[in-house]
């Protein structure tokens, strides 16, 4: 099934194909000095030496490629803070491996994308989304930059995400995502919610009637939630799948930085 072809094909409850999860995640600090100012990351010389992925620069090129006058200013400047910022986000890194399984689910990686999958004798369980533009700052975080040691949130990864239960030759599928802000007085402390659901035969295709979640019954919304917390995915789980996200997500950008450097020197 293509999971993005069905998000982006959907039409919601007002006859307007309804948008995906809005693309979040801008820089306004580099991602070391987020993690930094959280626990105070300190790069040493020595760790810079001993970074396996890029050679300390040299005295004939500074990028370390080993070459006299080989590369252009732009691209020295850029090798060299490459390499203090591949070793900071390293020692920023709160998982080191991402786990095979999580809570039964059994954990596929491919590129963005990340699969979780349970099966039971009665049914199979798929959980899939992509990590991309999903990592954002912890909105209850309180951020004064002007401060001589800001304590800047952690970034985390919060994906849309899409559940299908499937038994059978028919699906009831679930697009969710993770809710923002603080529960008002009086509602649940849900972690995700539900923005949209849909049952299928075979294979889905743009013909599927689905419904948004915010115009269903209230009651039924909360039997949904109920249905799929005796699935297992309630809010604790919700919880580690953000933290699965944020990992494989940074560990990503880890790689990309890497593959950065490797292009520009060339190697």
């Amino acid at each position: 099934m293509n999971h993005l072809l069905k998000l982006s094909s959907r039409i919601n409850f007002y006859g307007l194909t309804k948008p995906l999860q809005p693309v979040i995640g801008k820089r306004d600090f580099a991602r070391t000095l987020w993690y930094m100012c959280k626990s105070p990351v300190n790069v040493t010389s020595s760790e810079i030496k001993n970074n396996s992925s890029i050679k300390k620069p040299s005295l004939v090129c500074s990028c370390g490629c080993g070459t006299r006058n080989a590369h252009s200013k732009s691209e020295r400047e850029l090798v060299e803070f490459l390499t203090e910022e591949i070793v900071a986000e390293k020692k920023g890194l709160k998982m080191k491996t991402i786990p095979a399984e999580l809570d039964s689910f059994k954990v596929k990686l491919n590129g963005a994308e990340v699969e979780l999958t349970k099966q039971t004798d009665k049914e199979k369980i798929v959980i899939s989304f992509n990590i991309n533009h999903t990592v954002d700052a912890d909105d209850e975080a309180e951020v004064d930059p002007r401060a001589d040691n800001p304590n800047f949130a952690e970034m985390r990864s919060k994906p849309q995400f899409e559940i299908d239960i499937i038994k059978g030759s028919t699906t009831l599928s679930f697009t969710c995502s993770f809710l923002q802000g603080t529960p008002q007085e009086g509602e649940y402390n849900d972690v995700f919610g539900i923005d949209e659901i849909t049952i299928y035969n075979g294979e889905w295709n743009d013909k599927v009637y689905a419904v948004a979640g915010d115009v269903l019954d209230g009651y039924l919304y909360d039997l949904l939630m109920n249905l799929l917390e005796e699935k297992g995915i309630s809010n604790e789980f919700a919880e580690k799948l953000s933290d699965l996200s944020t990992a494989y997500e940074h560990s990503s950008y880890i790689a990309l930085l890497e593959n950065i450097s490797k292009f520009t020197t060339g190697k």
